[in-house]
């Protein structure tokens, strides 16, 4: 934070050097800048948890220590299959153990009073004032009867629970999601989690209170998204309840998917365009019903803010109605400014009441496309003067907003698609002025003319399924592209860029439209026009056609010199992510599985395996979430995008069983696949059956591999495979045999890269290492045999790894790639003693993360994650 004030703070005094800018703005900016600062340390400061301090154990203790905590309800209770999410603010806790301690617990209110609870709990511990810590609830639900004890829990509701903390998971992969840090914006530093209903006790609250009028709110929401179920179909009415009272929960995760890709899910979120129409709506209401425009004014005013509450009250209604309000306000009064000095009152009272905001993914859209379009429409408005008026207006409105909205979306996102202008330009307005609308009044008849609400209703599900069709139809064709998360100097470079482009154009667009003659010369009388053309250097020429020529020439050139340095900084963007120009091994973590990500100097991306959630038997229909954890779309595929891989030349899978397989699923569905290797077997498992059928549909090129086979990406990478063995039958090789039992299948291969090598091994066992290495000794490559590093064969399992083995290739250094607290007791403590025993260096992912290992200078870089 200082070094970003300090550099600031340079900025603004070079920019008082020349003289330009005004000394009084520039002093009073930095002044903004560091007050700004400085309240953003002091709340930053304060955010912290004193739990370890309140129960006497350091916080490492914390983990699964099992507590007795009392408090309020202050989210809603969301529930996901077997499990419910909320949010309690503690009020007094205890060690359920016998631990004890002093302190209150106060992450937001360190200065509430001390005192002791007399009240003795069943291990004779007192119960400790927790006042203002917040902390996430995770209960999981044991029985099918217990979802209706959760579903009459209510924000306000006081609980007290029993239940074992944990802290929230950091980001185990470069670049991957940190669940802590999200966890830590919001206030919350702890979760508890709870098993089963038993062990919470809830009661309504006894006083009236801020909590009591968002409870309200909640019952009235889920009373209109009750109703909204009643009126329409399963996928229609979770598509409604976003978009019309903002509850995305029940959201289609496949329609979400696919609004996704052409950057439509701003249409899913409440936001200004919806205030805006209930604002509109009600001030064409109120005038029709003869009430004086500040009458009028005042009872929107004041009616906007229930609208807020309906909604969700997300960042970016906030921003919205709190716009709405201040423009309403200053025009009651008569004193309405412009658009950006509202924007920014509004800005600063949301961040005075949360400084988070400022990190909010929604928040800095909602603010950063509101000014983009107040600064950028007016300079871009005169480019499509040849369109008519309202089609220019709306296409330069979508234009600007694709526009400035573009760095933050690769920034968080990761992709972009070419035809997101058009769905936009088409999708938005008619999802606006047709179906919000007629979805609403279907919502607000329902329960006064239900015949009516009915009709309507019907009216918006074939709009509805001409929406889906759409999307669906145009996403097939997006020109979807992936983008690696730039840099704020990239993010900064491109804004001035685009701005001195725009500003150029609309100066030669002015300059090309500005009348010849100034209003008081003399112009030729019509019919008196000579019969030739004047000489170029002609008298008779206009004095002011050369400045014209001049301006416009200047213009081009500088209008060129700026697309080509905008079309550079776009080129250095799309870039993929180079840890090396000498190529790259990344030991992904996935959990419980294998992902390696092989990047060549010569560019090629390689990816082995893809991890995968394993699962046990087939749950109860009650249980299942509508979004469920699965590795691949929720790990490996983002990690992949947001390191810019456009494509992978190769995906290597080492055998069928699910904890590799399973996350290649959401890989192919996501990103484009040239080749698929696999050990040439099949497995008559669901999920690999459809990976296959996947891989066919896409077009993605099928390989068997088998002993004796290599692959150069290119002239300085070599992946030799030394294992399966081609099945044989009668003399004959199977094509695709069926094979159950896919460890001893596994592809292994060495990678030579730049001098350095490495061994892929799958889940191998012991026999088969044995078989390799026999083989190899009959090729007569034992010269050839040693590593530098190893991948653990199946997870550093006691079966694999033997000691023949690691004399055969005499790695330095070994990688475990195994998930934390897994339930086989991966890896073993013999293999562990084994590599130690030779001297080995020993990286594992369930302790460092992510371990990237980087080719430079004939030597091998090792970085980790945790």
């Amino acid at each position: 934070m200082f070094t970003a004030w300090a550099g600031a703070s340079l900025l603004l005094a070079a920019a008082m050097l020349p003289g330009r800018w005004s000394r009084k703005h520039i002093i009073l900016l930095w002044i903004t800048l560091t007050v700004g600062g400085a309240y953003w340390e002091w709340n930053d400061l304060r955010n912290e948890s004193v739990l370890p301090e309140a129960l006497g154990l350091p916080s490492a203790r914390l983990e699964e220590l099992v507590v007795h905590a009392e408090g309020t309800i202050v989210s809603t209770v969301e529930r996901d299959g077997d499990r419910v999410d909320f949010t309690v603010k503690l009020e007094k806790i205890r060690s359920s153990g016998g631990q004890d301690g002093s302190l209150p617990v106060g992450g937001e209110n360190k200065s509430a009073s001390l005192y002791r609870d007399e009240t003795k709990g069943a291990s004779g511990t007192a119960a400790q004032s927790a006042d203002g810590e917040k902390i996430a609830v995770q209960l999981k639900l044991h029985t099918e009867q217990e979802i209706a004890t959760a579903a009459a829990w209510r924000r306000g509701d006081r609980v007290s629970l029993d239940g074992s903390l944990a802290s929230p998971s950091g980001a185990r992969n470069f670049g991957g999601f940190d669940y802590r840090e999200y966890l830590r914006n919001r206030h919350i530093h702890w979760m508890l989690k709870v098993a089963g209903t038993g062990q919470v006790e809830a009661a309504p609250p006894e006083t009236w209170g801020l909590l009591k009028l968002l409870r309200w709110n909640d019952a009235v929401r889920a009373e209109l998204g009750a109703e909204l179920e009643s009126l329409f179909r399963e996928k229609d009415a979770g598509y409604l309840k976003g978009l019309i009272i903002g509850m995305q929960d029940e959201l289609d995760p496949e329609t979400y998917r696919q609004f996704s890709r052409l950057g439509l899910t701003h249409i899913l979120a409440i936001s200004g365009m919806h205030v805006a129409v209930y604002a509109g709506f009600l001030l064409f209401v109120l005038s029709r019903l003869r009430l004086t425009k500040e009458t009028a004014l005042t009872v929107t005013l004041l009616l906007i803010p229930a609208y807020v509450l309906l909604s969700g009250a997300g960042p970016s209604v906030v921003r919205a109605g709190l716009m709405s309000m201040i423009a309403l306000y200053a025009a009651r009064m008569g004193v309405l400014k412009d658009g950006m000095h509202i924007l920014s009152v509004s800005a600063l009272l949301m961040l005075i009441w949360e400084p988070y905001f400022l990190l909010n993914v929604s928040f800095q859209l909602s603010f950063l496309v509101t000014a983009g379009l107040m600064v950028y429409v007016p300079l871009a408005a005169p480019l499509v003067s040849f369109l008519p008026r309202r089609l220019g207006s709306a296409a330069t409105v979508t234009l600007v907003a694709q526009l400035v909205s573009f760095p933050l979306t690769i920034y968080y996102f990761n992709q972009f698609a070419a035809l997101s202008f058009a769905a936009n330009l088409v999708l938005v307005p008619f999802i606006t002025f047709a179906v919000l609308p007629a979805g609403t009044a279907a919502l607000l008849l329902g329960k006064v003319w239900p015949a009516c609400a009915g009709a309507l209703a019907h009216v918006v599900e074939i709009m509805n399924d001409a929406t889906f069709g759409a999307v669906e139809w145009t996403g097939r064709y997006a020109g979807m592209t992936i983008w690696s998360s730039p840099s704020l100097l990239w993010i900064g470079l491109y804004y001035v860029l685009l701005y001195s482009l725009l500003r150029v154009l609309k100066h030669h667009a002015d300059t090309r439209h500005a009348p010849q003659y100034a209003d008081d010369e003399t112009r030729p009388l019509e019919g008196l026009r000579p019969h030739s053309k004047p000489p170029r250097h002609s008298s008779a020429a206009h004095p002011g056609d050369h400045q014209r020529t001049r301006t416009l020439t200047r213009c081009r050139i500088a209008a060129a010199a700026l697309t080509g340095g905008l079309g550079l900084l776009l080129y250095l963007g799309y870039r993929p992510e180079r840890l090396s120009p000498e190529g790259s091994v990344s030991f992904l973590d996935v959990g419980q599985g294998d992902s390696i990500l092989i990047t060549t100097p010569g560019g090629a991306h390689i990816l082995v395996d893809g991890g995968g959630t394993v699962s046990f038997g087939k749950r109860e229909e009650w249980r299942i979430r509508r979004s469920p954890y699965e590795v691949g779309a929720k790990t490996l595929v983002p990690l992949l995008k947001k390191r810019g891989i456009h494509r992978l030349d190769a995906v290597i899978l080492s055998h069928g069983d699910q904890d590799h397989a399973g996350g290649l699923q959401a890989v192919l569905e996501e990103i484009p696949v040239s080749a698929l290797l696999f050990n040439g077997t099949l497995a008559q498992r669901e999920e690999y059956v459809k990976l296959m059928k996947t891989a066919v549909e896409r077009g993605v090129r099928l390989y068997g591999v088998h002993q004796g086979m290599a692959l150069s990406p290119d002239d300085s990478s070599k992946l030799s495979f030394l294992w399966p063995e081609p099945v044989m039958r009668d003399g004959e090789e199977i094509p695709v045999p069926v094979l159950e039992e896919q460890n001893p299948a596994s592809v292994v291969f060495r990678l030579d890269m730049s001098g350095r090598s490495f061994l892929f091994t799958g889940d191998i066992d012991s026999k088969t290492e044995e078989s390799i290495a026999a083989a190899n000794e009959t090729e007569g490559i034992r010269g050839a045999s040693a590593v530098d590093v190893l991948k653990a064969a199946h997870h550093g399992s006691k079966t694999s790894n033997g000691a023949a083995w690691l004399q055969y290739w005499k790695p330095s250094v070994a990688v475990v790639s195994v998930g934390a607290n897994n339930l086989y007791g991966h890896p073993s403590g013999e293999v562990l003693a084994r590599f130690i025993d030779r001297g080995m260096l020993v990286y594992r992912t369930d302790q460092q993360g992510e371990i990237q290992m980087r080719i430079r200078h004939g030597g091998i870089q090792v970085r980790h994650k945790l």
